[in-house]
């Protein structure tokens, strides 16, 4: 291809400065900009790159490297970028009419240069009264245009200071976006505010500004921020405190300090901005001392404190006799028979103030729970039901019949305050609350939960402990079935129906270390492998069978019935490119909205990242896009039967979900699920995550990938610990400093 020879001797400059022409491509979420500029030899070239707000008519001075784009030539690919007022008057109306100023367009833009000149920009900074010395500006829309001005000066100073402490264009919208006109103030007071309020900012940003900005490493308030950080990711990765030597060490990792961080460490503890407690025996490996974050300290304190109340008062005092009449009167009427630990089960429910019920797929939980709400009705008690997210409350209110609501809801849930109505001093209505799905409960709503327990009532828990922990910090369920103080019953039986599946057999030959079993027969089987060692062509065969072979062999509608699970986001069978890919094959065309990397269309189907109190839609709820306004950023869900518009600032909590994490489908079930197992992802290949993912579906499970990677994941029964002190709270109810 040959050279422009307008830009043949700048391609070998590290840096440009000119007049910007004219923006052809800007994508208002991540900043990328493709412009043209005039430099001052009068040469034009095209820069690519985040730099803030670009407005034609100003100067810019940019630095970076040249490219040649295989189509589009010869580019500028900007690393730095800083701006300079226009200078000519040509300049300055190409600036004023480019929409900064709304209402303001060339002709205007033009009227007012030519009264005020390259003065233009000084009036309007500090003599605005002036333009009305421009013919055709009236009063109403000089304060219109003052204050137009003003906004766009304000908002244009902090971005371009942010810029300058390397913060690139979509993250300091963000930071706009949260601070409004103190953006700059709370950058400068204290950076690592940042990390704690802004998405997307992590202490390494936070503290690549603070160092920019001058303080030095060892600094106190930077070790002091690292110490807080490292907790904080710990709460990320689903842990509720640090063992002291495991905080430390992390926290000089992070800061990349050899220097003693006991002094910051004491700091934090005696200024209550951590918590420590000793727990005896030593529960860490020779490590006695815990680190938490006070909230998650006081979770867990009052978490423990409420279970040691409801199991130190006496449950029922009816005869048990009674209560087996009752239930085995319940059985004849409705034709059934339990098994003997079902039947053991609900007569716990019934008489103890809290038992914890667990099973695999096939055990009968479901019939457990809908004869315990029979019973307990035909009793005149009041049950309530619960279960972390709506599509497994909606599962729940389905098997029993019955109204059951997801705990935010249960738990009344107020969006502006971030707390619950129903708490110690305002209890929940009703004599028995059964809550399914237990291993999602993370220890803040577990402790929420127990305090919103009317004082005499009774908790039913009811969860899976071999699946996937929660999501947020500690491991309720398995902390409760490992203390042992807890009353529990296992369901082991896997019932005649339910052993017929394959699924639910290759579910329970997973959890004990065997390969799954399957034949390659003309008839339709419910559970399938596709071999194929290679990455790429998994992916290829993944949206071959979503596309192509399972809707035509199963008659399974691809866009609502099947849905793919990944172990990870990325790689080549990732859910990130695997998600692209079937966007591609299953929706390709349509009005379209693009939210940085993710495209949004007519007809996808979209999941929601997190809890929307005030629109009643929750972190894994699906839905599928109805209509889309390019223009406006903005678009229409379909939830469960109910359109939500979804504006520019609910786009980043919303992901198209042909391709969604296993960690994402906890709680859910579909009727079809495809799950690539690739080597790519060994990291994550377990078998607590291979067993979730085989449990959500329901009418057919197709593997798709490495006999190697199945084996990897099978054989691997390591469950990464996290730390926590519930068992150990309940365990020794004296065992603790306080």
């Amino acid at each position: 291809m040959g050279r422009d020879p307008g830009t043949a001797s700048l391609e070998d400059r590290t840096s440009l400065e000119g007049e910007l022409t004219s923006v052809s491509f800007r994508d208002d979420v991540t900043g990328y900009t493709v412009a043209r500029v005039e430099t001052s030899r009068g040469e034009e070239a095209t820069v690519v790159g985040c730099f803030p707000l670009p407005s034609p008519g100003e100067r810019l001075r940019f630095e970076g490297r040249w490219k040649v784009h295989p189509r589009f030539g010869p580019q500028f690919d900007v690393s730095f970028c800083r701006a300079e007022a226009p200078v000519s008057e040509e300049g300055l109306i190409r600036y004023l009419g480019s929409g900064v100023i709304r209402g303001i367009g060339p002709v205007l833009a033009a009227r007012i240069v030519g009264v005020f000149g390259a003065d233009t920009l000084r009036v309007l900074d500090e003599d605005f009264p002036r333009l009305r010395e421009v013919p055709g500006i009236g009063e109403r829309r000089r304060e219109e245009f003052r204050l137009a001005w003003e906004a766009h000066r304000q908002r244009r100073g902090v971005l371009l200071f942010l810029h300058d402490h390397g913060i690139g264009a979509a993250t300091a919208n963000r930071i706009v976006r949260r601070y409004g006109d103190e953006a700059e103030r709370v950058v400068r007071a204290n950076p690592y505010q940042l990390a704690e309020d802004v998405e997307g900012i992590g202490f390494a940003t936070a503290d690549r500004i603070a160092l920019k900005g001058g303080l030095d490493p060892g600094d106190p308030a930077r070790v002091r921020a690292g110490l807080l950080f490292a907790l904080r990711k710990a709460a990320e990765e689903g842990h509720v405190l640090l063992p002291r030597g495991e905080l430390l060490r992390r926290a000089g990792d992070l800061l990349d300090l050899t220097a003693d961080l006991e002094p910051a460490l004491e700091g934090a503890l005696e200024d209550g901005l951590l918590v420590q407690e000793t727990f005896s025996p030593e529960p860490w490996k020779g490590e006695a001392r815990g680190v938490y974050v006070p909230s998650l300290c006081r979770a867990e304190e009052a978490a423990a404190a409420r279970l040691r109340d409801l199991l130190a008062r006496p449950g029922s005092s009816e005869d048990p006799r009674e209560a087996q009449e009752d239930l085995g009167k319940l059985e004849a009427s409705l034709g059934i028979t339990l098994a003997p630990a079902q039947r053991e089960a609900v007569l716990a429910a019934l008489l103890s103030r809290v038992v914890v019920v667990t099973g695999g797929p096939g055990t009968g939980k479901t019939t457990l729970v809908r004869l315990l709400v029979n019973l307990c009705e035909a009793r005149g008690e009041s049950v309530l039901l619960g279960a972390p997210t709506g599509r497994a409350a909606k599962r729940l209110g389905e098997a029993t019949g019955r109204e059951a609501k997801t705990l935010h809801r249960l738990l009344e849930f107020e969006p502006h305050t971030g707390r619950f109505q129903r708490n110690a001093s305002n209890p929940l209505e009703g004599s028995r609350l059964v809550v399914d799905e237990v291993s999602m409960v993370d220890l803040p709503l577990f402790s929420c939960l127990l305090s919103a327990l009317p004082r005499h009532g009774s908790l039913v828990l009811v969860g899976d402990a071999d699946q996937l922990p929660s999501v947020g910090p500690g491991s309720v369920l398995r902390d409760l079935l490992a203390s042992g103080a807890v009353p529990s019953v296992t369901l082991q039986e896997v019932f005649r129906q339910a052993e017929e599946s394959r699924i639910v057999r290759s579910a329970h030959r997973i959890l004990r270390g065997h390969l799954p079993e399957w034949e390659n027969t003309p008839e339709l089987q419910d559970f399938y492998f596709v071999p194929q060692e290679d990455p790429v062509r998994t992916a290829e065969l993944v949206v071959e069978l979503v596309s192509s072979r399972i809707p035509a062999r199963f008659g399974l509608d691809p866009l609502l019935d099947i849905q793919v699970l990944c172990p990870m986001h990325r790689g080549d069978a990732g859910a990130q490119s695997l998600g692209a890919r079937l966007q591609h094959a299953l929706n390709p065309f349509g009005r379209e909205l693009r939210r940085g990397s993710r495209v949004f269309r007519e007809g996808d189907r979209v999941m929601q990242l997190r809890n929307d109190y005030d629109r009643e839609i929750y972190n894994g709820d699906l839905g599928r896009i109805t209509w889309v306004a390019p223009e406006g950023n903005l678009l229409h869900v379909r939830f469960e039967g109910r359109e939500v518009p979804c504006l520019d600032e609910d786009l980043d909590c919303l992901m198209p979900a042909y391709a969604v994490t296993v960690h994402k489908a906890q709680g859910s079930e579909y009727p079809a699920v495809v799950v690539p197992l690739v080597t790519q992802h060994y990291v994550l290949l377990q078998r607590n995550l291979l067993y979730t993912a085989v449990t959500r579906g329901k009418r057919l499970v197709v593997l798709v990938g490495s006999r190697r990677a199945l084996s990897l994941a099978v054989h691997n029964e390591t469950i990464r610990a996290r730390f926590g002190a519930l068992a150990e709270r309940l365990r020794h109810s004296g065992g603790m400093d306080e």
